[in-house]
């Protein structure tokens, strides 16, 4: 069982010393041992309890390694899902060995970060014998008790949670007919954008709108995106006299599911009369293009 307890730090507070941290093996070595165990691990995946918690959909590419409470280093997963992640810890006998699955935020590579809804994966006495490799295989993390979900839209349901505006309409796959969408055994739908020259502009909203948190909350909006068209990620922020809009990401042409993790908490912070917001998405038909498809899934809020 996955054991909780460990302290978050803030996204700020990270960042500042991501730079310091980024290259594995940048730690120094301690003590008498001068002869490595290695480590392997296959891949970290997520398990969720649905549809409380929405699926199980992540995008872990690396680990924050920490021996004895310091940290060894950051390792990122090989592309290749053939190829186990093997890192080196100067260590023998037992000794607490942490792994906190980490991810980019907002789809860059500079800004990696340990993700703080994921459940540390904590071993209190892990034995190290150097001059072997132990193979940790396929490990499980969770989301943290503390997270709370303020939205989630799996497009499962036949009423959609987005408002829309514009010349055209979010509408649910239909993958009995057409396998497009993103398929899990917890999901068969996605939502669906097709932008054509006859409606070449999208615009839709979230039907709810949801509370500011206070300031320095961690605030995440996770989805899965497939397509073919430039998709506009931002916020509309209602404080006491008007409603500002803030142009987050643009998300970028894929012909494969891509998951991302978009920080709405710093941006929040810019406004501090803020009232509610809601997470709005745009799109425009490229020029030199007569249509395209856009497909969005397992899109939640996520904050702490």
């Amino acid at each position: 069982m996955l054991k909780s307890g460990l302290k978050v730090y803030h996204f700020t507070v990270v960042l500042l010393s991501l730079s310091m941290l980024l290259f594995a093996g940048c730690y120094k070595f301690k003590g008498s041992d001068t002869i490595p165990a290695y480590i392997s691990i296959s891949d970290i995946k997520l398990s969720t309890y649905y549809p409380e918690e929405g699926s199980d959909s992540e995008d872990i590419d690396d680990v924050w390694v920490y021996l004895d409470d310091g940290l060894l280093g950051v390792y990122e997963f090989p592309e290749s899902d053939t190829i186990p992640l093997i890192f080196p810890v100067l260590a023998s006998g037992k000794h607490k060995l942490e792994l906190r699955p980490g991810i980019k935020l907002n789809g860059i590579s500079s800004t990696r970060v340990p993700y703080p809804f994921y459940q540390p994966i904590i071993f209190e006495e892990f034995d190290f014998i150097p001059e072997t490799t132990q193979e940790l295989g396929e490990l499980t993390t969770t989301y943290q008790s503390s997270t709370k979900f303020a939205w989630i839209e799996d497009f499962e349901d036949a009423d959609i949670s987005i408002e829309d505006y514009g010349d055209t309409i979010i509408e649910r796959t239909q993958p009995d007919n057409n396998p497009i969408a993103f398929i899990t055994p917890t999901s068969r739908y996605s939502g669906e954008i097709n932008i054509t020259t006859e409606k070449p502009v999208y615009t839709g909203t979230t039907y709810n709108s949801f509370d500011v948190q206070n300031a320095g909350t961690i605030v995440i909006l996770e989805m899965n995106f497939k397509t073919e068209n430039f998709l506009q990620v931002g916020l509309l922020i209602r404080d006491q006299n008007s409603v500002p809009e803030k142009d987050l990401v643009i998300l970028n042409h894929t012909d494969e599911w891509k998951k991302i993790y978009i920080n709405l908490g710093s941006n929040l912070s810019l406004y501090p009369q803020a009232i509610d917001y809601k997470v709005i998405f745009r799109a425009g038909l490229e020029s030199g293009n007569s249509s395209a498809k856009i497909l969005i899934d397992n899109v939640k809020i996520v904050y702490k």
